[in-house]
């Protein structure tokens, strides 16, 4: 779809979504004598990244035209803020804690909060070259909590 490489949603895409409101349910992991494999996320996507971010920080206070992503907490947990967007409510809360996943569709007003250092991987539908991430995210005053460093495009 042109130099963005961002496909447009389709109704059947919407309908193998997983819920937003509580954290993903994870597969079993696969078990033997060498360790583990915990199976996260089985479909296509165009980007992963680990993000690391301090105790007392604020990431995200966005949300996404197209783009949809899974974060799986390595380390730490995430105090994860989300609301319908457009919408005037309090966000609804949930702690993401280490081993655990949320997902995140597209249109839905999201906000993290660190109350520990914390690494988690994001999975996502979108490629997260800048040019393609600022195309598609729209950034609000969800979340203003005192005391907590935020980060604005302005910082780079």
């Amino acid at each position: 779809m042109g130099s963005l490489d961002i496909d447009p949603l389709t109704e059947e895409e919407k309908t193998t979504w997983p819920p937003f409101d509580h954290p993903v349910k994870l597969e079993k992991p696969y078990v033997d004598t060498r360790g583990s494999i915990q199976p996260l996320v089985d479909r296509l996507m165009k980007s992963a990244v680990m993000i690391e971010s301090k105790a007392g920080t604020l990431r995200a206070n966005h949300y996404h035209k197209t783009d949809w992503h899974y974060c799986y907490v390595i380390k730490g947990c995430i105090e994860y803020h989300h609301r319908p967007t457009g919408g005037k409510e309090e966000p609804r809360v949930m702690m993401v804690e280490e081993g655990e996943m949320v997902f995140t569709p597209p249109m839905v007003d999201h906000g993290m909060v660190f109350p520990m250092d914390t690494t988690f991987l994001t999975l996502s539908r979108n490629p997260r070259t800048q040019e393609a991430y600022e195309a598609d995210v729209v950034r609000i005053e969800m979340l203003a909590i005192e005391g907590l460093t935020t980060w604005t495009p302005e910082d780079e």
